[in-house]
């Protein structure tokens, strides 16, 4: 039994299938034809796109290095406010401070630009010690690139009552 209603439509995408199959064929045959050659495609693809991938990684570096100084001053800031309250003088507290700083940030800030203040008024006990601490880090200097970023940042310790007593 056959179908009639099928068949013409069979022939005509059987027509189409050896159409392209054909032109497939002719265009490889024929030597001097206009043939679109993909060779070296794939190698403009890696000069094009190699720079933008490299760039990419180096923002990525300065974006951790910068999280990471901020993470530094951050931690020194909390130092310096403990070692300060600890103490019985505010002259003392404050060379403490700039000590611990200078020991958390000895590697981190570019010469010359750590600073170390009190923010918080007076050194009475059951108060807060507060200082505020500033550096500028550089972004990308272990890459070469001087690109730098001045932090600041501030925290607070409560004055210790039963702190180390003045020996004077």
């Amino acid at each position: 039994m056959r179908v009639t209603g099928v068949d013409p439509m069979v022939r005509e995408m059987r027509s189409a299938v050896r159409g392209c199959a054909g032109l497939r064929a002719g265009l490889r045959a024929e030597p001097g034809a206009d043939v679109h050659d993909d060779r070296g495609v794939s190698t403009i693809e890696v000069v094009i796109l190699a720079p933008i991938m490299i760039l990419f990684i180096l923002v990525l570096v300065a974006f951790g290095q910068l999280v990471d100084g901020r993470g530094a001053v951050d931690g020194a800031a909390r130092d310096a406010a403990r070692a300060g309250s600890i103490q019985h003088d505010q002259s003392i507290a404050m060379a403490q401070a700039v000590a611990a700083v200078q020991a958390d940030l000895d590697d981190t800030c570019v010469d010359g630009t750590l600073q170390v203040s009190q923010t918080s008024a007076g050194f009475e006990p059951d108060t807060l010690f507060t200082v505020e601490v500033s550096c500028t880090i550089r972004g990308l200097g272990s890459l070469g690139l001087d690109i730098q970023k001045t932090l600041t940042t501030t925290a607070s310790s409560p004055l210790d009552p039963y702190r180390e007593a003045n020996p004077n």
